[in-house]
């Protein structure tokens, strides 16, 4: 079996993610922190923020009722 061919782009991703939490200690407050700074500078320069779409709590969901429901 052939081993799966790695994307660049991804390798390149992980890299630059590697690179920003370095830069806080690896930090999750601090590289949250960074990530709102710069979030809000771009929304003061004008580029439109994107909102993510929320999915539904997993006790929401059409299969969690389902499945647990009695039969």
């Amino acid at each position: 079996m052939e081993p799966l061919a790695t994307d660049e782009i991804i390798e390149e991703i992980h890299a630059i993610r590697l690179e920003h939490a370095a830069r806080f200690d690896f930090d999750m407050e601090r590289i949250l922190a960074d990530l709102k700074q710069s979030e809000q500078a771009r929304t003061e320069e004008g580029w439109p923020l994107m909102q993510v779409q929320q999915t539904p709590n997993s006790s929401e969901t059409r299969f969690s009722r389902t499945r647990f429901a009695r039969r």
